[in-house]
């Protein structure tokens, strides 16, 4: 047969095939077209259509709204109605957070809230320059494993033989609390979570899921508090110094662009008050882990699945500290003296007066991490201790989002925003110092359980910095515990991506979380009810007058 034939009947044959579905059917089946709406609805809610259609409708009722205040501010009408457009899109997850956090880029010279050129250099200041080398740095440490080192000598050094779960507790928590000091929660949650999954992996998982009798329930209780430490421990951590945490350096961001003329908050400042908060704040979970998830039993469990010869084990397989791993460490030593050394004390200044205050914190960090990129790792010919391949998982969505929160404070001050808040709160003037500041820690606390801890500081400290200014008290003893209860975020999973780490792993329930958190919380803000106006006028200054 005729190959060409053939193809030439097939063709034919397909032709008169019902390959599309007739223009005209009548005999539509029955409830098609409510399956055409449930697939419609389901589109829409599966792209966040009506999520990304929030911001643009919100921000476009609040910019032609024309009561109040408000009513003769077109350029602070417009702030909130972009502030209300970026918030929504943060907590909907409408686009990812990055995306969002670009959104002043171009909203704010659009609607005439400020220059690009403006909002553009408030997305890198020497404070992001800080943030983006400690990333590279945490980068560098998490590649050649000097985490795990660090946590495995520490959890072996307090596992004791037999097993004492109160001290193996205080070590694990311990190694996070130090780790986060230096590392972003996030990172520091996700490294944590992976030695502690190796020592729950130990547990029969059958018991875990809720098998057994009594010691079953001991090693459940007890998975529950390594996980709800590890969470709890790097959010605390990162409370003591300015790497550890975006809030802190989003409020060190919005003093220095509030009040430019005052003493600017520093590492070594911030840390001389975070630390202290870290400490109690520790000592609480520690506490509270040991009275609520282990008995005089729970040693004698745990010494039939773990003891400190398998932590050895582990650290050996680990072998001896190589030259990269070294370098690394003698780096970041060096660069925490320079961080703590740059300015002292008014009769002792630091390192940083030999170049007339030019430089910040971020100019040694991005200095320091940068020879990373020089040194020899000593293992191939040509190869470094980092390279720009190993930086691909930078975190830019929290660098875009602390651009974001400083352009946002910069768009308050030149927009008029802040001048027509700063009168509507005037009717506080005269409130006791010492109430307000715990309600302002108690306001942030509740909204950042339900959005990240960085939105909320970038969303509440310029109303506090207002309030400060309106009842003629120091605005750091508002905004310091805007910014400490924006951290306070133990109840819920959504409060912070280092929450829903761990409320991932499956050993953990909300339930948990909220017994568990509410007493560290009220701990927290006790804590910083005492120690802001005795320490923290101290170590900030604010006796001076404004």
């Amino acid at each position: 047969m005729d190959p060409r034939r053939a193809c030439w009947e097939s063709s034919t044959e397909d032709v008169t095939r019902p390959l599309l579905l007739p223009v005209h059917d009548d005999r539509r089946p029955a409830g098609a077209g409510r399956r055409w709406c449930s697939a419609l609805r389901s589109s829409v809610l599966a792209n966040k259509y009506l999520a990304v259609a929030s911001g643009p409708l919100a921000c476009a009722l609040i910019s032609a709204l024309r009561v109040g205040d408000l009513g003769g501010h077109p350029a602070a009408r417009n702030m909130l109605g972009v502030l209300a457009w970026v918030f929504l899109w943060w907590i909907t997850d409408a686009v990812p957070l990055g995306v969002a956090s670009m959104v002043p880029l171009f909203l704010f010279p659009a609607f005439g809230i400020s220059s690009a050129d403006a909002v553009a250099k408030a997305y890198m200041d020497d404070v992001i320059s800080l943030v983006l080398g400690s990333f590279i740095l945490a980068l560098a440490i998490e590649h050649y494993g000097i985490h795990r080192r660090l946590a495995l000598n520490i959890t072996s050094l307090f596992c004791g033989d037999p097993v004492k779960p109160h001290l193996l507790l205080l070590g694990i928590c311990g190694t996070t609390v130090f780790i986060s000091m230096w590392i972003h929660n996030t990172p520091c949650t996700v490294m944590m979570i992976q030695v502690t999954t190796g020592i729950l992996q130990r547990f029969p998982r059958d018991q875990l899921d809720g098998g057994g009798g009594a010691d079953a329930r001991e090693l459940q209780w007890f998975s529950k508090a390594l996980v709800l430490g590890i969470m709890y421990a790097s959010t605390i951590g990162g409370m003591a110094t300015l790497t550890g945490t975006g809030a802190n350096i989003i409020l060190v961001g919005m003093w220095s662009t509030y009040f430019p003329e005052q003493r600017p908050i520093t590492f070594s400042s911030w840390m001389s008050f975070g630390l202290p908060m870290t400490l109690v704040l520790f000592v609480a979970l520690w506490v509270t882990l040991c009275l609520k998830y282990c008995t005089n039993n729970t040693g004698r469990v745990l010494s039939a699945y773990l003891d400190r010869n398998h932590l050895r084990r582990e650290l050996s397989l680990m072998g001896p500290m190589a030259f990269a791993e070294k370098m690394v460490l003698a780096v970041f030593g060096a660069l925490i003296v320079l961080w703590m050394t740059r300015s002292l004390t008014d009769d002792i200044p630091g390192w940083a007066v030999l170049f007339d205050g030019r430089v910040g914190d971020g100019t040694v960090t991005i200095m320091m991490a940068t020879l990373l990129f020089i040194i020899p790792s000593g293992k191939n010919d040509g190869e470094k201790l980092m390279d720009w391949g190993k930086c691909r998982k930078l975190q830019w969505h929290i660098i875009l989002l602390l651009g974001a929160g400083f352009a946002i404070a910069d768009g308050f001050k030149s927009s008029g925003l802040t001048d027509i808040l700063s009168s509507g709160l005037g009717f506080l003037k005269g409130a006791p110092a010492l109430a307000i500041a715990p309600v302002a820690c108690i306001f942030s606390g509740l909204i950042t359980e339900f959005t990240s801890d960085d939105a909320t500081t970038t969303l509440v400290l310029p109303l506090l910095a207002e309030l400060g200014k309106s009842i003629g008290v120091h605005p750091l003893l508002l905004m310091v515990p805007g910014t400490v209860g924006a951290q306070l975020s133990y109840l819920l999973p959504t409060a912070t991506p280092g929450n829903v780490v761990g409320f991932g792993t499956g050993y953990i329930t909300i339930k948990d979380m909220v017994v568990t958190g509410m007493p560290i919380k009220l701990v927290g803000i006790a804590a910083l009810t005492i120690l802001l106006p005795t320490l923290g006028s101290l170590v900030f200054g604010m006796d001076s007058k404004m």
